[in-house]
């Protein structure tokens, strides 16, 4: 089973029951002084806790640690998040399967045969090293124009909404795609030296001429755990950070992206994806087999290649409604890890900072949850993701020019940064950004610009010290 035994978790709720979410630091520094030019010392709505998801947080700093169920779940809870962490981790085969276990309904073209596959240990994917296949990221495509009915984006001919780089047997991929990088230097205020690594994307050896109007977007797999909780957050607590005409001065001006609900038939507040193109788990987990795997639902009952292909042709769904909602739950009711090092010195000092430079500004660090049909554990918490789940426009370096429903093409949704200093333990890398073109936290810093350029550039002020507690402090999150 991927997740954690339940006596660990009884272990968990035990050590949760212990500890509060209202504690709180000494009103001045610790006894290591701050560095030159910092006021250190935290606001009081500072979310120094270790209680990042409230109830459902859980302490582990292995490479299990993003895959434990929430320690308060029922026993309903329970039986639907371990039978979802099965299909979770199936992997489908092209065709009729003649093993018992092994669904069938793969491809015909797709990007991965699990959702594992993506998502392993549910952590966070990155792009494939010279040579390895792309396993943990993909390429969402489109033309300009918006659908007429969704207001979503419109597919490119021949291709559909999504780059399908492997095929079942016999067939062609949609095409080849390749990663190359150049290094952009730069320095601190102090004289250090940093690069950057700017990527470059090709696509090659199409099954079909790819359009000219052909707009791309990158993204690497995010990880799974406290989604149910971000669902959770009420649609007024989202707007109440809104600010598109930036009243406040502060640049900063993120807004809500609206997006289709497919089963509702209306537009919807988007809370999940890179920009933030899903409105609930279910639509998002339907999309993904629908999308990454070429497997069809209900939601989703056409093969992305269908009327493009020949292969592609109509058939009875692959994957039950039961089998989507289990997974979709299964994702819902993942804990989210503890924050650590609540003691250390520096990570507080580089808390404080994180405060000072503005970074709060967009990544929102505490929400206090209401309702989610059907998953009660994550009802009235008190949480602390640091996202507002908002979009903003992270400037010309960052844009993929690809617009989705009412992102533009230089607009991002902050991502959450709870579990972040866990994603080389878990995944076995350091590499961020929505396509990972950072190799270190600071180098995700360093590529901030647009509504955060303020931000960054405190940061590349501050003194060698001060960005080394900054990362601390990320690194206990």
């Amino acid at each position: 089973m991927h997740s954690a035994t339940r006596s660990t978790c009884l272990l968990c709720v035990a050590v949760v029951a212990a500890c509060s979410d209202d504690s709180t630091l000494p009103p001045t520094a610790p006894t290591t002084g701050p560095p030159s030019g910092i006021a250190f010392a935290l606001t009081p709505d500072a979310a120094h806790t270790a209680l990042s998801g409230g109830a459902t947080t859980v302490f582990d700093v292995t490479t299990d640690a993003f895959s434990h169920e929430s320690p308060n779940l029922s026993a309903a809870e329970l039986a639907l998040h371990e039978e979802g962490d099965e299909q979770f981790e199936i992997a489908f085969v092209p065709g009729v399967s003649k093993k018992k276990g092994v669904p069938g309904g793969l491809g015909p073209v797709f990007d991965n045969v699990s959702c594992e596959g993506c998502h392993e240990g549910d952590g966070r994917g990155r792009p494939p090293l010279p040579g390895e296949p792309f396993e943990s990221f993909l390429f969402r495509i489109s033309i300009p124009g918006k659908d007429g009915t969704t207001g979503g984006t419109v597919g490119v001919p021949m291709f559909g909404g999504q780059l399908q780089l492997r095929a079942s047997p016999g067939l062609k991929p949609e095409a080849v795609a390749s990663i190359t990088y150049t290094e952009l230097a730069g320095q601190f205020a102090d004289g250090t030296p940093y690069s950057l690594r700017v990527p470059r994307y090709e696509f090659y050896d199409t099954y079909a001429p790819l359009s000219s109007k052909l707009l791309s977007s990158p993204r690497s797999a995010p990880f799974n755990f406290g989604l149910g909780l971000l669902e959770a957050i009420p649609e007024w607590q989202i707007r109440a950070n809104e600010d598109a005409n930036d009243k406040d001065g502060n640049d900063v001006s993120g807004r809500v992206n609206m997006v289709w609900d497919v089963a509702a038939g209306r537009t919807a507040v988007g809370r999940f994806g890179w920009k933030a193109g899903a409105p609930n788990l279910i639509q998002q987990t339907a999309g993904a087999y629908n999308g990454d795997m070429g497997v069809t639902s209900s939601m989703f009952p056409a093969e992305p290649c269908e009327g493009d292909r020949t292969e592609c042709k109509q058939h009875p769904v692959e994957v039950s409604d039961e089998t989507v909602v289990a997974v979709a739950r299964y994702m819902q009711t993942l804990a989210v890890p503890a924050r650590r090092n609540l003691d250390d010195a520096q990570a507080t000092q580089g808390e404080a900072i994180f405060y000072q430079v503005g970074c709060t500004d967009c990544h929102t660090p505490s929400f206090t949850t209401e309702t989610l049909a059907g998953v009660p554990s994550v009802t009235g918490q008190k949480i602390h993701p640091y996202t507002d789940l908002l979009l903003h426009d992270m400037g010309p370096e960052l844009a993929d020019d690809r617009p989705d429903f009412l992102a533009t093409g230089r607009e991002w949704r902050t991502p959450p940064l709870w579990g972040i200093g866990l994603v080389q333990t878990v995944s076995g890398h350091s590499n961020f950004i929505h396509d990972g073109r950072a190799r270190s936290l600071l180098e995700a810093v360093l590529w901030h610009g647009g509504e955060a350029k303020r931000s960054r550039d405190a940061v590349l002020a501050l003194p060698a010290s001060a960005r080394a507690a900054l990362v601390k402090f990320l690194e206990s999150l």
